[in-house]
């Protein structure tokens, strides 16, 4: 990255313009530090990732140069994102990226970033936009029941084993992005590929295994019976997946 005017961005809204490139099979994050950025030209190169970070909301590029299976990958975020470019060059499989994130145990899932993408003028075999929700987390895996006790030889019997406890159902998956785009009025309708689906709900949680039955015991005296095994826990219900998103197409 050249001319990183970064003392220009703290006294001002919009960073000064700036030339990024991004190496072959590499990542790297435009700076966090103004929420408008301007850029004369990017060039994300061949399997390369450009990240615009949570906190940007504009960015406007001049030149544009995604090469093959390059991508510009936008971070979840409540606020939407402006990505304004002069003219796009986009080479085969390249993409841009506005996914929520998946859930885990601790977070909810996360929306797709809702987008307005203007391109004035564009060259790609493509346009992929990606704005898909994020996949709901998994449901809690129940407890194992408790091994039910062994029988001595002068005194009771085998104990039953103990229940597994029910698994949790899986969370919802994440809504959709709202994607507006603007593209030439010449770029063909059929090469544009916009996915806004809501995110998979989470998988359900098993349930805990069954206790055993304390076993059998063989005595001088007698025999004891093995205790009953416990039953398994019932699965939880899988996670209801994300509304979908929506897309609307304007020409330039």
């Amino acid at each position: 990255m050249r001319k990183l005017c970064l003392l220009a961005a703290l006294v001002s809204p919009l960073a000064c313009a700036q030339v990024v490139s991004v190496e072959s099979n590499s990542l790297m994050r435009l700076p966090n530090t103004a929420s408008t950025l301007q850029l004369e030209r990017l060039d994300v190169a061949d399997y390369g990732t450009l990240l615009i970070p949570a906190n940007v909301t504009e960015v406007t590029v001049g030149q544009l140069h995604l090469g093959r299976e390059a991508r510009i990958a936008i971070v979840p975020s409540e606020q939407p994102l402006e990505l304004k470019i002069s003219h796009a060059e986009l080479a085969e499989g390249s993409l841009i990226t506005s996914r929520g994130a998946p859930g885990t145990y601790q977070k909810a899932a996360r929306s797709g970033r809702n987008l307005t993408l203007q391109i004035k003028a564009l060259n790609a075999p493509q346009l992929f936009v990606d704005a898909r929700g994020g996949a709901g987390a998994p449901g809690f895996v129940g407890l194992d029941g408790g091994n039910g006790e062994e029988p001595g030889c002068t005194w009771g019997e085998a104990g039953h084993g103990f229940d597994g406890s029910n698994g949790t159902d899986g969370q919802p998956g994440a809504p959709g992005a709202l994607v507006r785009l603007q593209v030439p009025r010449d770029f063909p309708a059929a090469l544009i590929k916009v996915q806004v689906a809501g995110g998979a709900g989470g998988l359900a949680g098993p349930g805990g295994k069954a206790g055993a039955g304390g076993k059998a015991k063989g005595c001088i005296v007698y025999t004891t019976d093995g205790g009953k095994n416990g039953r398994p826990g019932a699965d939880g219900q899988p996670g209801p997946a994300g509304a979908a998103g929506a897309v609307s197409i304007q020409r330039l």
